[in-house]
């Protein structure tokens, strides 16, 4: 019985072997949507005394082009951890890692 099991994980692990840079990229890109609130919270509140013009061009700096640096950046990073791990584990490391998030955005009123 555990055998099988343990057989069931590790092909489903194995299936998702060739998705791992779309799951990284899914991983990253729910992250940066939790974090960005608080981020641009914080720029906000950092830039409160300068200028339209400045506010507006580290808005989309930040925005369009830092988030978008991160996603390229740390995707291929997390996808690489990731298929480090054993087969048999990878399925449920990536269902726990988006239960989390998604408990977390749940906690702090993002869903």
């Amino acid at each position: 019985m555990f055998d099988s099991v343990i057989r069931l994980l590790s092909q489903f692990g194995r299936f998702l072997y060739p998705y791992m840079n779309d799951i990284a990229v899914a991983i990253v890109a729910c992250l940066i949507v939790i974090l960005g609130t608080r981020i641009n919270r914080l720029l906000r509140s950092s830039l409160a005394g300068a200028g339209f013009v400045v506010r507006t061009l580290v808005f989309i700096l930040v925005n369009a082009f830092g988030y978008g640096v991160a996603i390229v950046a740390l995707s291929p990073l997390l996808a690489g951890q990731l298929k480090s791990i054993p087969s048999q584990w990878l399925g449920l490391v990536i269902l726990a890692t988006f239960i989390a998030i998604g408990a977390w955005a749940q906690r702090n009123n993002h869903a």
